[in-house]
């Protein structure tokens, strides 16, 4: 299997020029860019996603829509496009367009996952809107993500309560405070 390539930032989140593989920047513990996505339908439900058991960082806990790394040369934008149409994605001919994302904020986080493994990473965060979703239109990818579901943003606090999910307070507290003021 070929390795997603990745731009190595520095601290400042600027692109050195650096591109190498995804597990090599985990390894070295380089900085680099990810997106992450809350898809919310019109009842104002948020989707999430079970991790699939067989991934090396947060097995089987319940993230927030859609998650992954910028591969080389990409824009957070075209990468949580991609990351849409990979991990989950609605049958009848659904698409996602850039212009149907809404930026929230950029924050960095470091952490050591183990001993091979560190995430010194930027987040893009974004909410998509969108209509007619419900659990039975959308198909996910089964080595990502091993279920899905829509939930209130008070089942979501639930949730964070129990440590069901995987922690992005930043993300979910931006969550409450744009859902409540909808």
């Amino acid at each position: 299997m070929k390795q997603e390539l990745i731009d190595v930032l520095t601290e400042d989140g600027i692109k050195t020029g650096e591109i190498l593989p995804r597990d090599e920047v985990h390894k070295k513990g380089l900085w680099h860019r990810i997106i992450v996505v809350a898809i919310i339908n019109e009842k104002n439900e948020i989707l999430l996603q079970q991790r699939s058991d067989d991934k090396d960082k947060n097995p089987g806990m319940w993230d927030i829509s859609v998650t992954g790394h910028l591969s080389a040369g990409q824009d957070s934008l075209t990468a949580a496009t991609r990351e849409i149409s990979e991990e989950v994605s609605v049958s009848l001919g659904y698409s996602v367009d850039v212009k149907d994302f809404r930026f929230m904020f950029s924050y960095r986080k470091q952490e050591a996952v183990n001993e091979n493994h560190f995430d010194r990473q930027f987040y893009d965060f974004f909410i998509l809107r969108q209509g007619g979703l419900n659990k039975d239109n959308i198909r996910f990818q089964l080595s990502e993500v091993q279920a899905i579901k829509f939930v209130t943003i008070s089942e979501l606090n639930e949730m964070r309560e129990q440590g069901l999910l995987v922690q992005r307070d930043e993300c979910y507290n931006a969550l409450s405070e744009y859902l409540f003021r909808i």
